[in-house]
């Protein structure tokens, strides 16, 4: 994960260092992941808080211009904007990304309110845009939200599957940070199989292993950073750390 500083307009946007000093943070962060041997970069705007389920003109402007500027061009990178998909498609449409990262389909209450994402939509646009090349990673157990409905992973997990077209499904935490069990990424597993599931939230150098011996492959975030704070900057030593336990799980 790269994490953007807060963006123009929300709560915690720093005025005195304006964009300028997001593009920087963002790049330095960019730099020791890559640096580090990350297989590819995904940039989210993840202290935007609070959230809400849709993005403004200035948060899209200024997102695009981060990922345009410090991009790794050597490897693939991807788009998530808190919490709305078409926003991410936008930036990832404009800026050449390989994928994004949504919740993209079912109900949901949760921290912003009701939430009902539209994966019908959604795959609509990416065909109209001709960007299919953009493969759409959906979180199926979203973090600061609960499902509404009793499906288990395995039922949600195929269905996003098979219904809403998921190129990749995701198994997070209920929190960002938080690690999810592995029963449940055992489970949706079980539901797809046919479909790469990822881990999304909570993995560290100390649990990589574990996960990847599920797993297809992880996202990572507040483990690199200093202290291991989720809205800190990338700590070179962690990124490592993190990078040889996974070169010997691999």
């Amino acid at each position: 994960m790269a994490h953007l500083p807060a963006l123009p307009g929300t709560p915690l946007y720093d005025e005195d260092g304006g964009p300028d000093a997001i593009v920087a943070a963002v790049r330095r962060d960019v730099e020791l992941l890559t640096s580090a041997g990350f297989d590819a970069v995904l940039f989210c705007n993840e202290n935007d808080r609070p959230y809400q389920l849709s993005a403004t003109q200035e948060g899209i402007a200024m997102m695009a211009r981060v990922v345009t500027e410090v991009a790794p061009r050597d490897r693939p990178f991807g788009v998530d904007y808190l919490w709305d998909a078409q926003a991410a498609l936008s930036v990832a449409v404009a800026t050449g990304a390989s994928f994004i990262r949504e919740v993209a389909t079912g109900v949901y209450e949760s921290d912003m309110g009701l939430w009902a994402p539209d994966a019908a939509t959604l795959l609509r646009r990416r065909r109209n845009l001709n960007a299919e090349h953009v493969r759409v990673f959906m979180n199926i157990t979203p973090e600061f939200a609960s499902s509404v409905g009793t499906r288990d992973v395995a039922t949600t997990a195929r269905s996003a599957s098979v219904s809403s077209l998921a190129d990749v499904i995701l198994v997070s935490g209920p929190m960002a940070g938080a690690e999810p069990s592995l029963e449940a990424l055992r489970e949706a597993k079980r539901g797809c199989p046919g479909t790469p599931v990822f881990a999304n939230t909570g993995v560290k150098s100390t649990n990589a292993a574990d996960f990847l011996a599920v797993a297809d492959g992880v996202i990572v975030g507040s483990d690199l950073k200093v202290d291991g704070g989720t809205w800190n900057p990338v700590d070179s030593e962690r990124a490592e750390r993190f990078m040889a336990e996974v070169r010997q799980a691999r």
